[in-house]
């Protein structure tokens, strides 16, 4: 009888899955978050301006195995006179989106100083994140590894699942095979909290 349960749970998970999954789009100013949100959701390229506050857009993805996701971005403003409000946008989220300007050397170490921030903060403890390394395909950007190394990931919490993407916004390279890291990574927690309480 027991197999027959596992069966129909396996069943179960190759269905779509239209649960709307809570993200937050984070990172410094200039970084190509909006650019990644609107990529996603019109699949085209949006010439942008610097978020002011936030935008929030609920965008339906078909991942890999054809599984439809709706996620519910939000994407808030980089700038630091806007980064206290971080705390309000991820305090419920199911995942973390942090995208980093592969060009900008400089500034990589505000942008690890930042992440770890979020990733250290109580209430975000645990939550996946998936790190967007944009601008891959400008001349001079970091390579995957020194970008890995500059932004510490390695020290980042055990408890914090994170995946380094490499990506193209523009043109929307890497952006979907990132997405499915995460919403692996989301539904991997989930499962444990879920067995966590069963406990």
């Amino acid at each position: 009888m027991g197999n027959g349960m596992s069966d129909q749970t396996g069943l179960l998970s190759n269905l779509p899955c239209f649960k709307s999954v809570h993200i937050a789009i984070l990172g410094l100013d200039s970084a190509g978050k909006t650019t990644v949100l609107y990529r996603l959701q019109f699949n085209e390229f949006v010439n942008t301006v610097p978020t002011k506050g936030f935008n929030s857009e609920k965008v339906k993805v078909t991942l890999g195995d054809s599984r439809t996701v709706s996620f519910h971005f939000w994407d808030v403003g980089g700038q630091e006179k806007l980064r206290p409000l971080w705390k309000s946008y991820t305090r419920c989220t199911d995942g973390i989106v942090f995208v980093v300007d592969s060009v900008d050397a400089e500034r990589m170490e505000e942008a690890k100083t930042e992440l770890h921030k979020i990733a250290r903060s109580s209430e975000t403890q645990g939550v996946p994140v998936l790190i967007v390394a944009n601008k891959q395909d400008l001349r001079h950007a970091l390579s995957v590894e020194e970008i890995k190394k500059m932004l510490a990931l390695g020290e980042l919490a055990s408890i914090t699942p994170w995946h380094l993407q490499p990506t193209c916004a523009i043109i929307g390279d890497g952006l979907k095979e990132g997405l499915e890291k995460l919403y692996d990574m989301i539904l991997k927690r989930k499962k444990m909290l879920k067995q966590l309480k069963k406990k």
